[in-house]
């Protein structure tokens, strides 16, 4: 049985429909991520959950039990939020105590939960400091103990990271990632931005397009199996290329779809050939990217550094069992 249910789950505000009709299983223990566009929902569907905003119609379930109509606290659910939500005059041991002691637990009890929590995320000595005397990563880490000491059965995380610089980010979502494999039995819920986090968290990642579910997979499912040409252009970083007009009809499509390395560079006899306008050389690998005269400029991905120059011309060929092909309605053809 899943751990959280949507049935039909529909949220508006005012005249506008933000969430329209999602239906959505997430097990026990799994860790799953909510990803899409800016203004796609995402943040609305984790706070339905939470019960930090009403249910329009449709249902929110857990363990079994319909929750709609009962508080957040009343939930089972921690929440970790983007902006760590800390109490400034509050020591790290005093804000991780501070639900704890409001639900009326006794202080041996607080104690326990708290050490064992501040121990698993390496915060046992900074548990007398002021959140002021902490970095941006320690900050995190409290926000997420402070949320294990509640021992939830569901984990809400919104945009975790993104208030940390790229270093950090790396470190706090290893932590994220630890915390899963020792939490296994607890069902985390993700929302991110960050394609990085969303691939390298998610058990199944669930793709939100303008208020509902557009498509839900395994990170290389999405990767590799796109059921649609919103989710192969959304999913990936850089993103796949996608043309129309005469390069789609040649394979008998709308619209076709190659990710970077997916893309072959040919000495001669290519399908596509054009002049380099922007190279990216990140040391394991190179990116290029060319004007073919396909609309939007074509990439490829090289491995190693390059010795490729702007100017220069380019041909290149898809590996055709990496091409993908979608129809009118931007729905994947099957091969």
């Amino acid at each position: 049985m899943a751990q959280l249910q949507l049935r039909s789950l529909h949220k508006r505000f005012g005249n506008f429909d933000v969430i329209k009709g999602v239906d959505l299983d997430i097990r026990e223990g799994e860790f799953m991520v909510f990803v899409g566009p800016s203004g796609c929902g995402k943040s609305t569907l984790l706070r339905l959950i939470a019960g930090l905003e009403t249910v329009t119609s449709g249902t929110v379930s857990i363990a079994g039990d319909i929750v709609n109509n009962l508080s957040p606290s009343e939930r089972g659910i921690a929440m970790v939020f983007q902006s760590y939500a800390l109490y400034p005059h509050m020591t790290v041991f005093q804000n991780m105590a501070f639900g704890l002691r409001i639900s009326g637990k006794n202080r041996e009890v607080c104690r326990q939960r708290i050490h064992e929590a501040a121990e698993m995320l390496e915060l046992t000595h900074l548990l007398d400091r002021l959140p002021r005397h902490l970095s941006g990563g320690q900050r995190q880490r409290v926000a997420i103990g402070r949320a294990i000491v509640r021992d939830p059965r569901v984990f809400l995380f919104d945009e975790p990271l993104s208030n940390l610089d790229a270093a950090l980010r790396v470190a706090t979502r290893l932590e994220i990632a630890r915390l899963h494999q020792r939490m296994h039995a607890t069902t985390m819920i993700y929302v991110t931005h960050d394609q990085v986090e969303a691939m390298t968290l998610a058990d199944r990642i669930c793709v939100l397009r303008d208020g509902q579910v557009e498509q839900i997979g395994t990170p290389m499912e999405l990767y590799q199996k796109p059921r649609s040409a919103f989710v192969a252009g959304f999913i990936g970083s850089p993103k796949m290329n996608i043309f129309n007009g005469e390069p789609a009809s040649r394979y008998g499509a709308h619209l076709i779809g190659i990710r970077p390395e997916h893309l072959r560079i040919e000495n001669a006899g290519g399908i596509w050939t054009g002049r380099i306008i922007h190279t990216e050389m990140l040391g394991s690998d190179t990116y290029i990217y060319a004007n073919m005269g396909l609309g939007e400029p074509v990439v490829i991905r090289e491995n190693g550094i390059s010795k490729r120059c702007c100017g220069d011309a380019i041909t290149v060929s898809p590996i055709g069992e990496n091409l993908h092909r979608f129809d009118q309605n931007g729905s994947a053809i099957a091969a």
